[in-house]
């Protein structure tokens, strides 16, 4: 569970912030894996389904504690000389630009607020904001949970909106390729192997659907399992 959070937390917000660091790279696009998870279907729960709920305020806790009690997180420009109003670096904020960075469950998605500051290799000025959404994907065949970092929009202080918008498009190639997909959940967090003494078998369990609903400020994941019994 620890390694779910942390995953979705580092590929939603930090994830972003690495992408400004390569956005002068190549870009080639990659294709994203597995296939868009998609809300519960109306009815009962099918059987050997497991819920997972993780809400909106323990995310932002666990992202707040990190911002104000750690050094916040900060990466080196690899490209371009930063001005002199910058330092040549790109840094997580806490709050900045008029954003306060985290994670919100609203309208059915994932969305993910970003404020920073830092140096870039153009004419584009040092603090700004951006506003990101996770889709979540599951891939059957390695029996794992991908997020797709999706940039809406970018915002640069002090310059005009337009210039800004033509960096999303930019913004976005380079994640696609330095960082999409992440994992959030992978096989062996995912897999049921559970040795059941009593008839010197094992409990097996493969996913066979990932399910997601966010609603009431919280995300809610419906994983359901095919069980079956082996010999030892």
């Amino acid at each position: 569970m620890t390694k779910f959070i942390i995953g979705l937390l580092v590929g939603a917000l930090l994830g972003g912030a690495l992408s400004f660091v390569y956005f002068n790279g190549g870009m080639r696009a990659t294709p994203a894996p597995g296939a868009p998870i998609k809300p519960p279907e109306a009815g009962a729960p099918p059987p050997g389904m497991a819920q997972i709920v993780l809400r909106q305020e323990f995310f932002n806790e666990v992202l707040n504690t990190i911002l104000s009690d750690m050094n916040a997180p900060s990466f080196q420009l690899t490209q371009g000389q930063g001005g002199a109003r910058c330092d040549n670096r790109i840094t997580i904020l806490n709050e900045g630009s008029g954003t306060q960075t985290g994670v919100t469950f609203a309208a059915g998605k994932i969305a993910a607020p970003l404020a920073f500051s830092g140096s870039y290799p153009s004419m584009f000025g040092c603090p700004g904001r951006a506003q990101a959404a996770l889709e979540l994907r599951f891939d059957a065949e390695r029996q794992a949970v991908f997020g797709q970092v999706n940039v809406e929009t970018v915002d640069l202080d002090g310059v005009n909106p337009f210039f800004s918008a033509l960096l999303t498009p930019v913004v976005q190639s380079t994640l696609n390729e330095r960082v999409n997909p992440i994992t959030i959940v992978d096989a062996r967090q995912l897999a049921v192997n559970l040795p059941i003494e009593a008839t010197g078998g094992t409990l097996q369990g493969k996913v066979s659907d990932v399910r997601a609903e966010v609603k009431d400020s919280a995300l809610n994941l419906y994983v359901t399992y095919a069980f079956a019994g082996a010999g030892r």
